[in-house]
């Protein structure tokens, strides 16, 4: 059978070249993809929208589609997934109500409040006067959030009351998160270590991959401003098996118990974002209902188990049958973003050095399209580079190997992807 996979992104073209490894599978179809998926061995792109349901939905009919896989968010959000099971189309995607665990952080809140699933204390405004009253209340650190979906870019971690109230009101006022913003949370802050969690759901029951972690911030050290991700690696040393299963007995298995309990069956990928604090307690941050990118490239890497496979499986509520296989071996990606991400940033500019290969390294594609034969930027989070080696030392210096052989003008990284791991590994 063929495959499509939804999406034109890093981790769409992760989750394209392992399905691309699956011996049920002849060609992976990737829409709209990337330059990178397009030289993929098994891939080809299609020209088609993410959101142009009807295109896609026709497409995969005409084309022995027997599976497809949906990456970003907006299209769960907007109901791919229904739209596929009304023209019997198999869709490994959460549903439409299901998606609003991502869609919309109120519900998300108010749906770990009701069964008492870990998380931080918070309450939800649409009142800018009433939010700033309760800011300066509580005091700062503290986190305020847009509502809707504002691409990983609508949580602001306030040091102080003072740029909290700022975000609430900027959040508030539509300026520039629009919609997205015209609700918006506040919680506490919460300290500790943050890790990605993330499983494969059949409505039933869940199966963990591989633990990894993100850094968010855009600057060495965990500094600056929030952005989609900047670097991630797997495992995550902080989620020991202690904690893997207190994850799974007290925040998985009781949401996808609690969205049946709803009347909301969850089939798909589920992200947890928790944050783990120094007894080891893990509180959920947010939830997506997607892979998460750039925790796919480097998940992917390490994953040995055939992805399609597993994605049917799941779609047949048959996930206690199978058990998941990963590489021992640490994976570390690197994300290389256009200069100023993720404020103003420019793009079109030539990107050289992707042609240099090397052993124990992968390339995958985000941000960039082919424009006469060149390969230039086409977004914030433009490439992430991911190495792979016996420590995370050892993974983190190929993956800075392969990135010191690519360039292009005002190319920015962070240069201490898995900085934590690293002192962990060290002692």
């Amino acid at each position: 059978m063929n495959v499509l996979v939804v999406g034109g992104g890093g981790r769409e073209h992760a989750l394209a070249w392992k399905a691309s490894h699956s011996t049920l599978v002849e060609t992976v179809f990737v829409a709209p993809g990337n330059p990178g998926t397009a030289a993929e061995p098994g891939c080809r792109n299609v020209d088609i929208a993410v959101d142009d349901f009807t295109a896609l939905a026709t497409f995969a009919a005409s084309n022995d589609v027997g599976l497809t896989i949906v990456g970003p968010e907006g299209p769960l959000v907007a109901g791919i997934r229904d739209f596929f099971d009304a023209r019997d189309l198999r869709c490994f995607a959460p549903s439409q109500r299901a998606a609003q665990l991502e869609g919309s952080k109120a519900f998300s809140k108010e749906f770990l409040s009701r069964h008492e699933i870990p998380t931080a204390r918070y309450e939800t405004f649409t009142s800018f006067i009433d939010a700033n009253r309760y800011i300066r209340a509580e005091g700062a650190p503290i986190v305020i959030k847009a509502d809707g979906l504002a691409a990983g870019k609508g949580v602001v971690v306030a040091g102080t009351v003072a740029e909290a109230v700022d975000a609430a009101r900027v959040m508030l006022s539509g300026e520039r998160f629009g919609d997205a913003g015209k609700e918006i949370v506040v919680e506490e802050f919460l300290p500790g270590e943050e890790a990605s969690f993330i499983v494969v759901a059949d409505g039933d029951s869940a199966l963990p991959f591989a633990s990894s972690q993100d850094h968010k911030a855009r600057d060495a050290g965990d500094t600056g401003p929030n952005t989609g991700g900047m670097g991630a690696y797997s495992p995550a040393p902080v989620v020991t098996g202690d904690i893997h299963q207190q994850i799974m007995e007290a925040i998985i298995n009781p949401t996808i118990r609690g969205m049946a309990a709803d009347g909301i069956r969850y089939q798909g990928f589920l992200y947890a974002g928790l944050m783990i604090d120094e007894t080891g307690v893990a509180r959920v941050i947010e939830f997506n209902c997607r892979f998460g990118d750039p925790e796919a490239q480097p998940v992917m890497m390490r994953l040995e188990s055939d992805l399609v496979e597993l994605c049917q499986r799941a779609l047949d509520t048959e996930l206690t049958t199978v058990e998941l296989a990963f590489a021992e071996d640490v994976a570390l990606g690197v994300v290389l973003a256009s200069g100023g991400y993720p404020n103003n940033y420019e793009t079109g500019h030539e990107i050289r050095g992707l042609a240099e290969d090397i052993d124990g390294t992968k390339l995958f594609h985000a941000g960039t399209r082919e424009d006469g034969g060149r390969v230039i930027t086409a977004g914030g989070r433009v490439l992430c580079v991911v190495g792979m080696g016996s420590s995370v030392r050892e993974a983190q210096a190929r993956a800075y190997q392969r990135v010191d052989a690519i360039g292009w003008k005002d190319m920015y990284c962070r240069r201490d992807i898995g900085h934590r791991a690293v002192r962990r590994e060290s002692g």
